[in-house]
């Protein structure tokens, strides 16, 4: 599953570093002011206009919860995965309504299930704002004053457009800080559940078959969007096309993706192999372990961290597939010889080499600063919500107190809406589960940082640190969303004078956390930042602007063909059928995980097996792109996007069009199922115009 691999909430944010690199032809995460119109001239004679392209982007949704979607109808309808609804299908979860296992379907308008917390945002508009931020930057005596001054326009230029239009508005850091742009966005929070599958019908083949193709997952859900009460009315929705994809046919995808590290120079990539990767598998096998044994004890255990496993398990196959691409000698040469190309390039022209041919070496510098302070970001760390609602709150009240340049940047003013949002969420935080989650990490952070950790001393203070747990989260409030809108609404004042063992606990952490951030920003990203930039505007020079920035769950527009691909010894199908869903169930003596449900069981006569279920198409995915559309020339929605191949988890750093492959829903299928599987015609209908 693509949802976005599990990027650890270290002190700081991982830095991308998005240069440009020379591609194979159907690659690239391309930005909608910056389309690929050469490459699809010329390899496919087709010429989107801007017409078709604006429609796009404008039916297109980002999940602020980790994934995309799409408006399907003109009345709010928006289609995205089930395991990137799970989050939310989870939160509404209850004993006696499991909502992930069993699945959900709003009959009527007024079934419709409120998400708790979900804010889901349209890209309206876009500015590029480079040369104010990069201009505040002038003159600074060093990196650190230098990222400070663009942070501080940046809260600028947010504050100005939220205040000027509403919408919300987001500085997003393009081609490795060459380019800065704001991305304006609707956002809409008040969003309800349609209709979902059955778990077993999304994820069909479970954890052994994520990753990989053919697959027969019906991993599909539907959420409308409501404005000012009412069902949005909206004219840019995707039309559905019947027949869905074909093979060889031309499609495009307009997603999110999460995050990639394609431009990293060699020296970010070994740190990555040798230090940030192992680091992880070790944290996420820890917490797999440990709440696959939580899981055991008792069905309501195993419901309540179910959702939490699937997305551990999804990264763990993530990052394995990282380390296990960084060590691949092909694919380091690969790196070795593009850093080597633009190096050259630079080299050979003397004012390109005296304005960034010191980039490489700086970055180098900075990476060996970053190794020894790995440890300290990726196992400092609580891992509870409730522990994370008490330092987002006593840090809250502090930083708005500030200038708005001066803040920590998640606290800048234009975001404070949709913070606000997430903090007062009243999606239910259940105990058990809390102390869980609390002690495997800290006790994971005893082993690996020591006793002694200031972090660590700072929440348990030399005490045992199950016990510990035990009475932060017996005795706290913070589970109740009034509790911490009255510490927000207080102040300063309300948050110092609380004596809730979570946030007195979060006060004596805050020092340690904002020493750590300080330390990490001033000396080491301030000079990956300048020393990135430098290398993206040498890229600029010498390849000039004809690819696109490393990905950053930001909008983007991908194009391929469908296609299947050789694998194993023989090639994978361009798609599969509901034949194949019912083989398959059947070669496996229908076990779990592919069994089929009984509603699936029970609608083979009804289906027509050779209607077309999942299907593979080259287009450039990673974490992120989950629950994205895919489209047709004409711009309609043939397919939905879930899954890549086993290939695609070397695609963080290289796209190889031979193998990496996106994994798709088929428009025809999800028809079908709605239709004969689950009896929705009155769903089926709406998605196909009929209504």
């Amino acid at each position: 599953m693509i949802v976005r691999a599990f990027r650890s909430v270290f002190m700081i944010p991982a830095l991308l570093f998005a240069l440009l690199t020379p591609m194979c032809a159907e690659e690239g995460m391309w930005t909608f002011d910056n389309p690929p119109l050469k490459q699809l001239a010329d390899r496919y004679n087709f010429h989107p206009t801007q017409e078709w392209l604006d429609h796009l982007r404008l039916s297109s949704v980002r999940l602020n919860d980790g994934g995309s979607g799409s408006f399907v109808s003109p009345n709010g309808l928006l289609l995205t995965n089930h395991h990137v609804a799970r989050g939310q299908l989870q939160k509404n979860s209850t004993a006696d309504h499991d909502y992930v296992r069993d699945g959900f379907y709003a009959a009527t308008p007024d079934q419709e299930m409120k998400t708790p917390d979900l804010e889901v945002n349209v890209l309206v508009g876009m500015q590029d704002v480079t040369a104010r931020v990069q201009g505040a930057a002038k003159g600074a005596k060093d990196d650190a004053d230098a990222l400070k001054a663009r942070d501080a326009e940046i809260a600028v230029i947010e504050k100005e457009s939220k205040d000027k239009t509403g919408l919300r508005s987001d500085v997003v850091a393009l081609y490795n800080g060459s380019e800065y742009w704001l991305y304006q966005y609707k956002a809409y929070t008040d969003v309800r559940l349609v209709f979902a599958p059955e778990e077993q019908a999304a994820f069909f083949g479970g954890d052994p078959d994520n990753f990989t193709y053919p697959r027969y997952d019906f991993d599909m859900a539907l959420y409308r969007v409501y404005d000012n009460g009412k069902p949005l009315h909206t004219d840019n929705y995707l039309k559905w096309s019947a027949k869905g994809a074909a093979p060889g046919e031309l499609v495009f995808v307009s997603g999110q993706p999460g995050s990639t590290s394609r431009q990293d120079t060699v020296a970010q990539l070994l740190l990555e192999r040798d230090t940030t990767e192992p680091a992880v598998i070790q944290y996420l096998q820890r917490r797999v372990d440990a709440e696959q044994a939580f899981a055991k004890q008792d069905p309501e255990q195993a419901r309540l961290v179910g959702t939490n496993v699937f997305l551990l398990q999804n990264s763990l196959k993530v990052y394995v597939g990282r380390e296990e691409a960084l060590s691949d000698k092909a694919i380091l040469a690969k790196k070795q010889a593009e850093e080597k190309d633009l190096r050259d390039k630079v080299a050979a022209d003397p004012e390109l080499q005296k304005e960034y041919g010191g980039a490489w070496d700086d970055v180098a510098r900075a990476v060996d600063l970053a190794r020894p302070e790995m440890p300290r970001m990726r196992f400092r760390r609580a891992d509870s919500q409730l522990f994370s609602f008490a330092l987002q709150i006593v840090q809250y009240v502090a930083e708005v107190m500030k200038p708005d340049g001066g803040r920590l940047p998640q606290y800048h003013e234009a975001g404070l809406d949709s913070l606000r949002f997430q903090l007062l969420s009243p999606a239910a935080v259940h105990p058990p589960v809390e102390k869980l989650y609390m002690k495997t990490a800290l006790n994971l952070a005893k082993e690996k940082l020591g006793a002694n950790d200031e972090y660590l001393q700072a929440i348990v203070q030399g005490g045992d640190i199950d016990k510990t747990v035990d009475a932060l989260v017996d005795g706290t409030k913070l589970g109740d969303p009034a509790f911490r809108k009255s510490l927000i609404d207080g102040g300063e004042a309300a948050v110092a004078a609380s004596t809730d063992p979570m946030i007195v606990a979060a006060r004596r952490v805050d020092p340690a956390w904002r020493a750590s951030y300080v330390k990490y920003r001033d000396n080491i990203a301030s000079v990956f930042d300048a020393a990135g930039e430098k290398l993206g505007k040498a890229r600029f020079a010498v390849y000039g602007k004809n690819a696109y920035p490393d990905a950053t769950f930001t909008l983007r527009l991908t194009y391929g063909t469908v296609d299947g691909y050789p694998y194993n010894g023989t090639t994978a199908p361009p798609f599969t059928t509901f034949y194949g869903l019912f083989d398959r169930a059947a070669s496996f003596s229908n076990q779990p995980p592919w069994d089929l449900t009984p509603k699936e069981a029970a609608a083979r006569d009804k289906l027509d097996l050779a209607t077309p279920m999942d299907f593979v198409n080259t287009c450039d995915v990673t974490g992120g792109n989950s629950g994205s559309p895919v489209v047709n020339r004409d711009g309609e929605l043939v397919g939905l996007i879930f899954d890549g191949d086993i290939e695609t988890l070397a695609g963080d750093f290289v796209y190889d069009g031979t193998k990496n492959r996106a994994v798709a829903v088929h428009s025809a299928g999800i028809i079908e199922g709605l239709r004969k599987i689950y009896g929705v015609d009155t769903l089926a209908d709406e998605l196909e115009g009929k209504q």
